[in-house]
């Protein structure tokens, strides 16, 4: 009896976090954008499942109407979807005629999903062709700080894609990290020493709220 073998398929390579976010060039609704042109600034980029949808629709009504809060926070937001540019643009005009906001961040017309398929956008158990609900936190040297993926059928809180920025932010210049439901403003965690002698020093530190020596806040 011959042997039956069977072929692993390779696992595709998708972006982790803190390493190099996939490069790209893409059409959009404001032109031929790439991922390079932004370097040195924040990125936001999300897909959605298609155009003219309600849930969709939700979302992006929200994007726009925090894009100055995005704005403050040196960040880029890109969306993307398979849909075609003149789809994106007539959805988009849609959108400010309905709702009185203004989409003033471009919109990848991704029909051949190459930019889909380099992030991870395509689910097969949701859709074979739709892109999920993903959001990617770029930062501004490029690099994925953060990935969240949510189902088609609920849509995101932009509030947390912008507190996250936020809270970034604030680590990487401030070398803290942030608690649980953490808003600007709030105390942040100061790292925890790493030697006995420190974690002494720590103990008694009167500058610090120190719950032990591995838990300890500040205000900044």
């Amino acid at each position: 009896m011959a042997e039956t073998t069977q072929t692993a398929t390779a696992p595709r390579n998708l972006p982790r976090l803190n390493e190099e976010a996939p490069s790209f060039k893409a059409n959009s609704t404001h032109g031929e954008i790439t991922l390079e042109q932004f370097k040195g600034k924040w990125v936001v980029l999300f897909s959605h499942p298609a155009d003219f949808t309600p849930v969709c629709t939700t979302e992006f009504v929200e994007f726009a109407k925090h894009q100055d809060d995005f704005n403050r926070l040196n960040t880029q937001l890109i969306g993307l979807s398979i849909d075609s540019i003149y789809a994106h643009i007539a959805w988009v005009r849609k959108i400010e005629e309905l709702f009185s906001v203004k989409v003033a961040f471009p919109v990848i017309a991704d029909l051949d999903m190459k930019v889909a398929q380099s992030y991870g956008m395509i689910h097969p158990g949701a859709s074979d062709t739709a892109t999920v609900r993903t959001v990617f936190v770029i930062d501004d040297k490029a690099k994925v700080r953060t990935m969240i993926y949510y189902p088609m059928t609920n849509g995101r809180s932009i509030q947390e894609v912008l507190r996250i920025v936020t809270a970034l932010q604030c680590s990487d210049k401030n070398a803290i990290a942030t608690p649980a439901e953490w808003k600007d403003g709030d105390k942040v965690i100061v790292p925890p020493p790493k030697t006995c002698a420190d974690a002494e020093k720590r103990a008694a530190d009167k500058s610090l709220e120190v719950r032990d020596w591995w838990f300890s806040q500040k205000k900044l």
